[in-house]
């Protein structure tokens, strides 16, 4: 028990060093700009179609990073430090620069980022997790996801609360993605560069396109199109209805407390539902999240749109991968990658969406209507597998 003590030591540090390196990569280099965008409208002057567009360059780039993970191969921690020190400057940077043109380029840089830490993330800390044989602190790994989110939230709430605008907001998280990954930087150290080649992903054979692998990649791409408007435009959408900052600005906190919590809610419900099942009630559970501000006008709905949209949109993640692996066994990474591929499609499409119909004269509720019957259309396809 003894020996066995340092090896848990440096598990706990693993999987720590992973949750603090994704809430930085996802709540600040993803989805920082959603709570920021209610003050970009209100000292900037950014409108909803051009919020869509910088968030449609985030998920550019965050395609683009994934695709690069598979042709330019470098160490894993190398790639997790220069992603998180990209994302720390990209996001000082949007609170110094004031142009349109510049902010877009900065999103999909830190798109990129994003990217890169994730996958490099999983690789390295699952394999360290798995050579200390704790493989189970994984979770505590991608708990970092919702944890980021809302503390992002939550700074954004307290600056509106203060009377700040949205350069400063830029500039704390920034100093909050730098402080957070100096504090794991020697953690993610040198001494597991070993480990790390090894954990590059490989490209395997390729994927058989019959009908169930098809399936499963237009509703993981269907899954990305659905959350992502909601998770682009909460905060915005509870700002029309109260402009209290106090009372609009919880809807992201409590998104991303959703979903932190909703992984211990799945490993209950494994006991009694499919991998499928949990999959098809999470996506009509998300319709539903998505569908009560436009049938239920009011800060209420909204806010109950957060705790249903966030509590399932890591449920999805994580199930549809799971169900990659369990049909396609030793060939499910190349499944893995064209439903992530699809998944980052449908999450660049979204916002897109929302910028052309508010173009054309319509709102963002016609936008969620759209979210809603992609989701429960894909939520019938599977259930049909």
């Amino acid at each position: 028990m003894i020996t066995d003590a340092p090896a848990r030591r440096s598990a706990v540090s693993v999987a720590l060093a992973g949750l603090v390196a994704l809430a930085v990569a996802m709540g600040i280099g993803r989805f920082a700009f959603t709570p920021i965008l209610p003050m970009m409208q209100e000292d900037a002057g950014v409108s909803i179609a051009m919020g869509g567009w910088l968030a449609s360059a985030n998920y550019l780039g965050y395609l683009a990073g994934a695709l690069s993970v598979i042709w330019w191969r470098i160490g894993a921690t190398t790639g997790i430090r220069v992603g998180l020190a990209a994302i720390g400057l990209t996001t000082l940077a949007m609170g110094l620069e004031h142009r349109f043109a510049a902010w877009i380029v900065l999103r999909a840089l830190a798109g990129v980022a994003s990217a890169w830490v994730l996958i490099y993330v999983s690789a390295w800390c699952l394999e360290r997790l798995a050579s200390l044989r704790r493989p189970e602190l994984g979770n505590t790994v991608y708990a970092g996801v919702g944890a980021g989110i809302a503390l992002a939230g939550g700074v954004c709430l307290a600056l509106m609360h203060g009377g700040a605008g949205s350069t400063q907001a830029w500039m704390v998280l920034g100093v909050l993605a730098v402080v957070l990954s100096l504090a794991i930087w020697t953690v993610i150290g040198s001494r597991d560069s070993s480990q790390a080649e090894s954990a590059q992903p490989a490209a395997r054979g390729g994927m058989a396109w019959d009908r169930e692998s098809l399936r499963l990649v237009l509703c993981y791409g269907a899954f990305g199109f659905g959350y992502i408007i909601p998770a682009t435009f909460l905060p915005a959408m509870a700002k029309q209805v109260v402009r209290d900052p106090v009372v609009f600005g919880w809807s992201w906190p409590i998104f991303g407390a959703a979903a932190m919590g909703s992984t211990l809610a799945t490993v209950m419900l494994r006991g009694f539902l499919t991998n499928r099942r949990i999959w098809i009630v999470s996506h009509l559970v998300m319709a539903l999240g998505v569908a009560l501000p436009i049938i239920w006008p009011g800060i209420v709905p909204i806010m109950l749109a957060a705790l249903l949209v966030g509590g399932t949109f890591m449920v999805i993640t994580m199930i549809g991968m799971q169900e990659a692996r369990s049909f396609a066994g030793v060939r499910a990474t190349p499944l893995m990658a064209a439903m992530t591929s699809a998944f980052a499609l449908g999450q660049i499409a979204g916002p897109i969406s929302v910028s052309l119909v508010v173009g054309a004269g319509g709102g963002v509720s016609a936008a969620l209507v759209i979210a809603c019957v992609v989701l429960i259309v894909s939520a019938y396809a599977l259930s049909c597998g």
